[in-house]
């Protein structure tokens, strides 16, 4: 594996990890505000990411079977909904706005829950990033290192904010700041291990590329509809979400333009 391969699967979870320190400056629970920017803001990279990182390819690589290039996008894309839609029913996980637990029940603590749903939403996130490189490595030609790195990139930025939308809650529940801090890293751990997973895998995902691609791209979505717009959207200062879901879209549209 090449150092670009190595750095590209760590940058992000080192987006998670700098989020998560934001435990060691701010004294108080985040703003409802900011937290609103922030969800917003993630949202808009991950579905930009979705289409021009991961749609927009698997489409070009079926580009052979002519009009029906668009029968792989689709089926991937169904099968990442359909999966995310499985954990969020089989994994114990709670939102920092809900009042109960989703998921099968459990005697997790609270703190674990809000680790455990954030982990939900890098799951399909270092699967993206890994099957990007998988394709990558594998010398196919419509897929750059640039446009590989432009997606590590685009969730490095999405997953700071992400990093202190956890570690933040976690410390005002009464964990101590180390502790906090551990449990935002760890919810970002799942990224870079999945990507290694797919890279390693990569000689049965090249034929499946479109599939997997699409299939990352649904499971995206899925966290988005179901999980962030919601919590962006609800209270007041939801137009501050929905601002911010257009500036982390136009960001993650032209690092991928850019970059790719």
């Amino acid at each position: 594996m090449n150092l670009s391969v190595f750095y590209g699967i760590l940058i992000p979870f080192l987006g998670t990890s700098l989020g998560a320190a934001c435990v060691f400056f701010m004294k108080h629970d985040m703003s409802e505000r900011l937290s609103r920017i922030l969800t917003g803001f993630a949202a808009g990279v991950m579905v930009a990411a979705s289409i021009w990182s991961l749609l927009i390819p698997a489409m070009d690589q079926s580009e052979e079977m002519g009009k029906f290039a668009f029968v792989p996008a689709v089926a991937g894309f169904w099968g990442g909904i359909l999966f995310l839609l499985l954990l969020d029913h089989i994994i114990p996980h709670l939102h920092r706005y809900s009042v109960s637990a989703e998921g099968p029940k459990s005697r997790l603590q609270r703190t674990t829950m809000m680790v455990l749903a954030v982990t939900l939403h890098n799951i399909p996130e270092g699967m993206a990033v890994g099957v990007v490189y998988a394709g990558y490595l594998a010398g196919n030609a419509k897929i750059t290192v640039a446009a590989a790195m432009a997606l590590s990139i685009g969730i490095a930025i999405q997953n700071f904010p992400e990093g202190a939308i956890i570690s933040m809650p976690l410390r005002a529940e009464g964990m101590k700041v180390s502790k906090a801090f551990a449990g935002g890293v760890l919810s970002g751990i799942v990224e870079p291990v999945g990507a290694m997973l797919t890279i390693l895998a990569a000689g049965y995902i090249v034929p499946a590329l479109p599939y997997l691609l699409s299939f990352a791209a649904g499971a995206m979505i899925y966290v988005v509809v179901e999980e962030l717009i919601p919590e962006m959207s609800q209270g007041e200062h939801s137009d501050l979400g929905t601002i911010f879901f257009a500036v982390g879209f136009t960001v993650m549209m032209s690092l991928d333009v850019a970059l790719g």
